[in-house]
């Protein structure tokens, strides 16, 4: 079996090393953080993924449901210090998890019942720990591309996609506004029905030519039109900035 190594403690990686070399098994890469191990993923395509749920930035959870929008997702065993209540929520969702200290019976024994998760059992997991995504993920060209939340400008719909637009350019997912706006309702505001915007990136309002009142976002040079509708909500918003 290959398999992939993410926690930010190296004594943990190399405690977990050390427990499978003298297992048929194949250590295909390492990685310290969820960004990083996303790309590591993309890039060796293991079978399975031993995955500390506890690491700055992107945790183990929020990294496993990017890992669902891979071409070849792999199995995934949680390695977590969690309470009583959310080993629970891992017995009751079938997901595949080690208690630290790992002990190497254990972990054995993980690998040989390990499957691949799917979106419920993560959401349900995600209820649990509470969290919610630092990162927006989408296949393009490139691979699989990671966008920081703190980066996006603002959401836009177009029919069934939406465009992301960040300060490097855009990308294309498939969610939808609605669900977006639940996730994120405290750093986008919704200004129109088919785009939110990032509200530590609004930088004014502004009419058009034509009289269609607009708002001026920092950093990029296009404006988005704002619907009578949003118009007194976004002009709140404005006032608390």
């Amino acid at each position: 079996m290959r398999i992939l190594l993410v926690d930010d403690e190296t004594l943990a990686r190399d405690r977990l090393r050390r427990m499978l070399d003298d297992e048929s098994h194949v250590i295909v890469g390492e990685a310290a953080n969820g960004t990083e191990a996303v790309g590591v993923c993309a890039d060796t395509v293991p079978d399975l993924v031993l995955l500390d749920i506890r690491m700055p930035g992107m945790d183990g959870l929020e990294t496993a449901r990017h890992f669902l929008e891979l071409d070849q997702p792999p199995a995934v065993v949680f390695c977590t210090a969690y309470e009583e209540h959310a080993i629970q929520a891992f017995d009751l969702q079938a997901v595949g998890y080690l208690l630290k200290p790992v002990r190497k019976e254990k972990l054995l024994d993980a690998l040989g019942k390990a499957s691949q998760l799917n979106r419920a059992q993560l959401a349900a997991l995600n209820a649990v720990d509470e969290g919610r995504r630092s990162h927006i993920s989408a296949r393009t060209h490139k691979g699989l591309e990671l966008i920081e939340i703190t980066d996006v400008r603002y959401f836009q719909a177009d029919q069934k996609y939406v465009t992301v637009r960040y300060g490097e350019g855009e990308i294309i997912v498939d969610e939808t506004l609605r669900e977006l706006e639940e996730e994120f309702e405290d750093l986008f505001v919704r200004v129109h029905r088919n785009a939110l915007v990032a509200r530590r990136y609004i930088d004014g309002l502004v009419k058009s030519d034509d009289g269609q009142m607009q708002v001026r976002l920092k950093g990029i040079d296009e404006c988005l039109d704002i619907s009578r509708r949003h118009l007194p909500g976004v002009r709140r918003t404005i006032k608390t900035l």
